[in-house]
Parts: structure tokens; sequence; C-alpha cells
């Protein structure tokens, strides 16, 4: 017992030892590295931050999400009392009002009108600032304006990454969850089904369906037609066409009672059956458009339905190109309403921060009112997606410019 007891001691002690030397050598390779790459130390952004720029970015951040706070907790108020017949009636679990419902509704919300938020921040605390004379003894003591809007621009750009991020990868995959509750519970509609649907599946194939029931995941009336050099060399039908929801293949459908007509030259081959497996280059989504579809892919996954869509000769992807182009010109209004907030408030004016409160209110729910005009001009007037989406920043870029030829120095 006592060998063994020695055996395993040995073995621990050399470990230990095997342990010491090699992290020493990493220790003293560290130090080496260390000592070479002592430049590197220039390229850490807090080595240039002062207090001055801490304290504004930690009052910019935090005035931000307690505005957010604050206006969304009196939201969900509103939208309980508007509600709560509604859950009521349909028996909508506890459960499934707070975690499906508001725990998704809160984050939706909050990065929509984040815009608000931003502009409401900047006022808030800025005034302050003028009203308690710190903006006059900053521009004293030798601070440019432009300066001074370094750590503001760095809150911008905090707020500006959290915001694409969110509305780029998270908030779709919740809003999928909301927007099932509110069918389930609230609004009792769903597009389920499509009438006389016609795409591309591929170079030369076309596709239609009479009628489509998404519930059953099952079409009518199906036609595939193929094309070579624009002659016709293949006409599919079937009755029924099948969408195989447990096959590893996404574009798997089940044919019944199908009829090919094969057309080469002048001869022509017929083939007809009960049941055929398929691969058709479609899915449920490319049939059946529901309202608000756009909100639940993310960023990538956009990207691939509308490169898809405009492949197959679809012209239902404005509201998707509008939607993928928005995420990004939203994420930019940070730094516009936040140049355009700071030059408003920078200046001690009698009447404290009340008027510049609602000018911050006014400004920003015409930015909103804009998005929602350019979005509509898009998808009813032919604008450029891409265009509609920054139409808002563009003007607003104008104004932010010319309050800041204003704005004191």
């Amino acid at each position: 017992m006592k060998t063994k007891n020695i055996r395993s001691f040995r073995k621990v002690l050399k470990a230990a030892r095997w342990i010491m030397i090699h992290f020493a050598w990493l220790f003293v390779a560290l130090a080496w590295l260390g000592r070479r790459l002592g430049w590197m130390k220039y390229l850490n952004p807090a080595r240039y931050m002062k207090i001055l720029d801490w304290y504004i970015i930690k009052k910019f951040i935090g005035t931000y999400f307690y505005s957010i706070a604050l206006i969304i907790s009196i939201s969900i108020v509103f939208d309980i009392n508007e509600n709560l017949a509604k859950f009521t009636q349909y028996h909508a679990p506890l459960k499934a009002i707070v975690v499906d419902y508001y725990m998704n509704f809160v984050p939706y919300f909050a990065n929509l009108f984040s815009p608000l938020f931003v502009f409401i921040a900047v006022i808030f605390f800025t005034s302050k600032l003028a009203g308690n004379s710190e903006v006059i003894s900053m521009l004293a003591a030798g601070v440019s304006f432009k300066r001074l809007m370094r750590p503001y621009m760095i809150s911008a750009a905090i707020i500006s990454v959290m915001t694409f991020f969110l509305g780029a990868y998270v908030i779709p995959k919740g809003t999928i969850i909301r927007q099932n509750f509110e069918t389930m519970y609230k609004n009792k509609k769903k597009n389920t089904s499509a009438e006389n649907v016609q795409l591309q599946v591929g170079k030369g194939v076309i596709a239609y369906i009479q009628h489509y029931d998404n519930n059953l995941k099952k079409g009518y009336g199906f036609c595939l037609d193929k094309f070579e050099d624009k002659k016709l060399v293949s006409h599919m039908t079937a009755s029924e066409i099948q969408y195989d929801t447990i096959s590893d293949s996404k574009y798997h459908w089940k044919a019944r009672n199908w009829r090919i007509r094969q057309l080469k030259g002048m001869r022509e081959t017929i083939t007809s059956g009960s049941v055929k497996d398929t691969t058709i280059m479609m899915e449920p989504t490319d049939l059946v458009f529901s309202k608000g579809q756009q909100e639940t892919f993310t960023s990538p996954q956009l990207k691939d339905y509308i490169s898809k869509q405009i492949d197959r000769g679809s012209g239902n992807v404005v509201q998707y190109e509008v939607e993928y182009h928005k995420r990004i010109a939203t994420s930019f209004a940070s730094f516009i309403l936040t140049t355009i907030g700071l030059s408003l408030s920078s200046r001690k004016r009698k009447g404290g921060m009340g008027m510049y409160l609602g000018i911050g209110l006014a400004l920003s729910f015409t930015y909103i009112m804009l998005q929602t005009v350019s979005s509509t001009f898009a998808i009813n007037a032919d604008t450029p997606p891409m265009l509609a989406a920054w139409i808002p920043n563009i003007i607003f870029t104008v104004v932010a410019y010319f309050c800041y030829r204003k704005a004191p120095n």
C-alpha cells in the first residue's frame, strides 16, 4: 500500500515539475514577445480615452437604456390593456404571454424605435450638461466641438453595432415565435393558401400550381414545363403534389397521378404513374407569402431568398429588399441623429430641456414616418429599394450638416 502511495506521489511530483518547467518557458516567451511588441500598446483604444470621454459615454449609454426601459414599460402597459380581452377569449397561457410574446415584443419594439431612443438620450443628458454650464466649461477649456463629438460618436458606434446585430440575426428568430403567438391567441388570421402560383424553379423550368394548401403542404393542379432553346421538351402534370417534410432534401416532393410527355423532334413519349418521388427546386415558403414574413428572415437568409427569387423571375421581392437595406440604413441613423441632437442641445438656453425634448421627439417621429413612407414608395411607386431605405438618412444627413455648422465652437 505504501509502495503504491509513493508511486502516485512520484507521478504527481513529476507532472508538477513538467508543468513548472514548461510554464516557466511560456512566461519567458510571453515576456520576450511583450518587449518586442511594445508598440502594440499604441493600438489600444483606451489609451486615447480621457476621463471626459468615459464620463460622456457612460451618460449616453445609461440614458439610452433608461429611456428604452421607461418607454417600453409604458408601451407594455398599453398593449396589455388593449389585448387582455383577446388573451382571455382565446385562453392564452400566462407563460406563453410572457415568454413567447412579450419577451420577443420588447427587443423588436426597442430596435424598431432605436433612432427615437438615441435622440432622446442625447438631448436629455446633453441639455442637462449645458444647463449645468458643463459644455461651456469644456469649450472654454479649449475642447473643440469636434473633439467633444468623439465620445458621442463612439457611443453611437456601439449602439449601431448592437442595433444591426440584433436586427439582422437575433430579432428575426424571436419574431417567428411572436407571430405564431399572435396567430394563435391574438389575430387568428394567417395566410395558409395560394392560388394560381407560377414560378421559375430552374433555368428553363417553369412550375405552376392551381391551388396550394400550406397547412397540408399539398398542391393541386400541378404542371412542370421544361424548355430548351425556347422549345418545350417536357411537360409534366399531376393531380396532387405533396411536400416531403421528413426528407433530408428541402426540395423533395411526391407527385400523385402524374403524367410526363417527353418531346424530341417529331417524336413524343408519354409515361404515367400513381406516385413519383421528384426533386423540384421550390419550398413552401416560395408559394405562400404572409404579412411581415420578411421580418422573420435573418439578413443572410434575406439575401439568399432575394437572390433565389430574382433568379426565378419572381417580382414579389421588393418588400424583402427594402427590409434588407433598411436594417443597414437604420444602424447608421445613430450617427446622424446623435450629431443633430448634440448640435441642438449643446447651447444653454432659457426654458430648460423641454423645448429640446419636443424638437427631438418631432424629428425622431419624422424620421420613423419617412422610413414608412419611403418603404411604401418602393413597393407601390417603383422606387429602387436601396434608395427608398436610405432616403430618411440622406434627408437627415443634410439636416445634421446644417445643425453642425450652427453648433457652438
